[in-house]
């Protein structure tokens, strides 16, 4: 029986890198586009993926607002081009000024946080189009099962590379493949507003929360995972139902059924 502490199996990093390859090749696809934020994951991302395809077939992109720090888009554009490739650079302050002036009752933080994350994935997915490219989504398991991303923003995305892989994996893998000590050490953030980060607003750390996570991944029952882990009951219980609370984030949209095969339901692809 597991301990329920997440761990990297050995076939991890030549799954992923073996998915990049077919799925670009599938789509005939030219390249990938890569929202890079100077976090863990999205640079773990940029480097599978310029490992597993070339440097010439991965375009980051790096689009700060007002409050991003000049030495962290330094370092992660430095960052990119160690890889080998050349990144974009798109600021998105005019485009949320523009927004902010459409929109002038929306005072609400998370609403303009999120808002800010679907303006990012406008700009990603106007580049791949014009440059034949698939967009590449830098969400992990813990965030996903979580619902700890922007719906149609960071969640919109054509690949999911890390998806199968919880936080904790994530920071193990990029010790492996030796990502610099700044990228691995930063407090994980979405960058939705200064001073965010997201163990502030999941009550705790991932790895603390990757264990209650694994449990329910393999249906042992929350008195179960709250002993063995050492957590609350109320702690699990609290986990579980965010769980349940955002699948609809996980889900394509509902339809109703009117005819014969109806899309989602029984015509699936």
């Amino acid at each position: 029986m597991s301990d329920l502490t997440p761990r990297l199996t050995s076939h991890a990093l030549a799954t992923i890198s073996e998915f990049l390859r077919a799925h670009v090749a599938d789509a005939q696809a030219e390249r990938v586009v890569i929202g890079l934020s100077g976090g863990i994951d999205s640079a773990l991302v940029a480097r599978i993926a310029r490992d597993a395809l070339g440097p010439e077939r991965v375009m980051p992109v790096l689009l700060p607002d007002a409050a991003y720090p000049a030495a962290l888009s330094e370092e992660t554009i430095a960052y990119a081009r160690s890889l080998g490739t050349e990144p974009r650079v798109i600021p998105i302050d005019s485009a949320e000024a523009a927004l902010r002036q459409l929109l002038p009752e929306l005072k609400d933080r998370l609403t303009w946080g999120n808002t800010k994350a679907r303006l990012r994935m406008t700009i990603v997915y106007a580049l791949a189009r014009e440059h034949r490219g698939l967009v590449l989504g830098t969400g992990n398991k813990s965030e996903i099962l979580l619902g700890y991303f922007t719906k149609h923003g960071d969640g919109g995305v054509d690949l999911l590379p890390l998806g199968d892989l919880y936080k904790s994996e994530i920071q193990e893998l990029a010790r492996q493949l030796e990502l610099p000590a700044a990228i691995r050490e930063r407090a994980p953030t979405a960058g939705l507003w200064e001073g965010q980060t997201d163990e502030a607003e999941l009550g705790g750390s991932y790895a603390r929360i990757d264990r209650i996570l694994l449990g329910l991944e393999e249906l042992r029952s929350e008195e179960e995972i709250a002993r063995v882990t050492g957590e609350s009951p109320e702690r699990v219980r609290e986990i579980a139902d965010r769980v349940g609370r955002f699948r609809h984030k996980r889900r394509s949209a509902p339809i109703p059924k009117v005819r014969l095969r109806t899309i989602g339901i029984d015509w699936r692809d």
